[in-house]
């Protein structure tokens, strides 16, 4: 298994989507996570309470 890449996002921090399904949408980050395949995905929780997976290479801070 792949150890977790270092990434910049830490739970709590704002972020905005760049890209994918759900470009253009922001948010605070709730849940940060690497797949088998070494993927890192995370929840983000929009400001009317609307949670979204996305993958972190697709957000900003």
């Amino acid at each position: 298994m792949k150890p977790a890449p270092k990434t910049a996002l830490k739970d709590g921090q704002k972020c905005i989507v760049i890209g994918g399904t759900h470009k253009g949408k922001s948010g605070v980050v709730r849940d940060i996570n690497t797949s088998r395949t070494g993927h890192v995905t995370i929840t983000v929780e929009q400001k009317n309470g609307v949670c979204f997976k996305t993958l972190a290479k697709n957000v900003t801070v």
